[in-house]
Formats: structure tokens, C-alpha cells, sequence
């Protein structure tokens, strides 16, 4: 599904809003990561993915991308 959505978004470059609870997915897919806080909901930080697709998961910035997501919401990555 990720390389389907991915392949569609390099054909036709449209703006794409995808809403996710998959830390691994929004590091894989996104430009930005909008992290929400708990109820009420509200924006927390917005994270700039600056890896350039396709991404290798095993990078160490998209590793430090990954954990840096997890430790703002409070949840260390779990392997």
C-alpha cells in the first residue's frame, strides 16, 4: 500500500493528506508529521522530513527522525 501510494504521488504531484497512527508510515510517506497531543487534540510539533524518497528505513536520520517522533508522544520504539 505505502509503494502504491507512493508511485501514485510521483505520477501526479498533488497534495496528499494522510492521517495515520503508524510512526514507521507517516517517517516513510510524509514531508511533515503533524504530532497531535491527547485530548483535546491539539498540534504539538510539526516535524520536517528531509530525507529524500524512496527512503531507506535504516538511515540513520530517518532512525532519528523515527525516535524523535516516538519520545514526543512519550513511547520509546519499540523494535
Amino acid at each position: 500500500m505505502r509503494g502504491e501510494l507512493l508511485r501514485i504521488w510521483e505520477a501526479e504531484r498533488k497534495t496528499i493528506v494522510f492521517v495515520t497512527h503508524d510512526i514507521e508510515e507517516s517517517v516513510q510517506l510524509a514531508d511533515r508529521v503533524v504530532v497531535m497531543s491527547a485530548r483535546p487534540a491539539r498540534i504539538q510539533r510539526i516535524v520536517e522530513i528531509d530525507i529524500p524518497h524512496p527512503r531507506d528505513i535504516s538511515s540513520p536520520r530517518y532512525l532519528e527522525l523515527r525516535d524523535g517522533i516516538f519520545e514526543e508522544i512519550g513511547l520509546a520504539h519499540k523494535v
